[in-house]
């Protein structure tokens, strides 16, 4: 699919991440004034709110971009996600009858607040790249051992906490916790010092799986109301003497970034692609009716405090084994339901090559092998300050389909956790 002209001259911009192809969701505030619903076009936020309020939206009999929020929209259904698309593309395309309307409520990109873009119910985090899978594994239990006997069959995930997902450019201290060194007699209780970044794609589940009715791959992905970029940090420490025999708990638990703007299901319709070659076959209700992966070029920066970036890590969600669909369609399987707002995290996307994984602990293999950045200095794993920032974009003809940063601050443990 080309280029979509709109009126608005920096949408037509080639390395603009926000075209009228695009057309992400996000919630803004202005100073002194409170969240509300936004589309980002080209350096512009287009405020729904204040365009449904005007008249000039209408997807249902009462308000529903009248919230910090976008789960009413989600709710809705997929036909009202196709009629609002279609209504933006009327205002904003070049030559749109409606410029004048959309023009009044057009706010600079600069200068605002993001905020959440949903509210997120729960969130599950999944570890279904197998080029991470295969990596980690072969570093803590060897290459002949890597993958568990369960991997190549099913998309392993653990619940985590809705409470942990915070927006890009919310800073965060670094997590105390139980550690235990492989030396060590007992455990801790200390700051993590072996903390990480996870580069991963969210999903939003935009329609609920009733109580104990599972879907099938096709109706999850249909359900699927958009993507963000997901870092899930990981305190890899805490985690290595946490996580048996249940898996991860508090090491996950301390932040969970996403950006700012969800770019639609529609939006990525023109880049979808195919997934791997099964090594194993696939149980009957995990087979894709269709291409359900997307190519999306992925990288990941490390600025230290008062230095300079140093982009670690380039790779592609294409490289990933598992869906997110069939990850929702798994997940459905149990009958618990599934609700408007559940957020799914990929599992860190890695590919093939030592430049292309999506974390520091593959990055340095456990630590052994340090990144030097760009002004010299090195890391294993992220000291305090380091600000990580990922980005993802689709590249069509003539135009970028970019998601907004992801980024994030790690600043240093407390000196006293508790208050008394």
């Amino acid at each position: 699919m080309p280029l979509m002209k709109s009126w608005l001259d920096s949408a037509n911009n080639p390395d603009c991440p926000f075209p009228l192809n695009n057309l992400p969701y996000g919630v803004f505030s202005r100073p002194g004034a409170s969240p509300r619903c936004g589309v980002a076009i080209g350096d512009m936020i287009l405020d729904v709110t204040a365009m449904e309020k005007a008249g000039l939206i209408r997807l249902a009999d009462k308000p529903v971009l009248d919230r910090p929020e976008w789960n009413a929209v989600m709710a809705l259904g997929p036909d009202a996600w196709t009629r609002l698309r279609k209504l933006l593309f009327g205002f904003l395309a070049d030559g749109s009858a409606m410029r004048s309307e959309a023009e009044r409520h057009m706010v600079p990109m600069a200068g605002v607040q993001m905020h959440l873009p949903f509210a997120v119910a729960e969130f599950t985090d999944f570890y279904a790249g197998k080029n991470h899978a295969q990596n980690v594994g072969e570093m803590f239990r060897g290459a002949e051992n890597a993958l568990p006997p369960n991997w190549l069959h099913i998309p392993i995930g653990y619940n985590g906490r809705a409470s942990s997902v915070i927006v890009s450019g919310t800073d965060f201290r670094r997590p105390w916790g139980q550690i235990k060194g492989p030396q060590d007699e007992a455990p801790r209780f200390a700051p993590s010092q072996r903390f990480d970044l996870e580069l991963e794609l969210g999903a939003i589940v935009g329609q609920p799986a009733p109580y104990g009715q599972p879907v099938s791959v096709a109706e999850a992905d249909a359900m699927i109301f958009g993507y963000v970029l997901l870092n899930d940090w990981s305190a890899r420490d805490i985690q290595a003497w946490e996580y048996q025999p249940l898996g991860p708990f508090q090491s996950k638990a301390t932040a969970t970034t996403i950006s700012p703007w969800i770019i639609t299901r529609d939006a990525l319709e023109p880049f979808r692609c195919a997934g791997p070659e099964r090594v194993q076959p696939l149980l009957d209700y995990l087979q894709e009716p269709g291409p359900m992966f997307y190519n999306i070029e992925m990288e990941v920066e490390l600025t230290p405090k008062g230095g300079q970036p140093t982009v670690i890590t380039r790779t592609n969600y294409r490289e990933m084994y598992y869906s997110s669909a069939q990850q929702l369609a798994h997940h459905s399987t149990a009958g618990s339901g599934m609700r408007v707002g559940d957020l799914l995290g990929s599992g860190t996307i890695s590919g093939a090559e030592k430049d292309s994984r999506g974390c520091l602990l593959e990055l340095t293999w456990g630590g052994k092998e340090p990144v030097t950045l760009t002004d010299g200095q090195t890391r294993t794993f992220i000291q305090d300050h380091d600000r990580i920032t990922l980005r993802g974009q689709c590249r069509g003809d003539g135009y970028m389909l970019g998601f907004g940063d992801c980024a994030g601050t790690v600043l240093p443990a407390l000196d006293r956790p508790f208050r008394r």
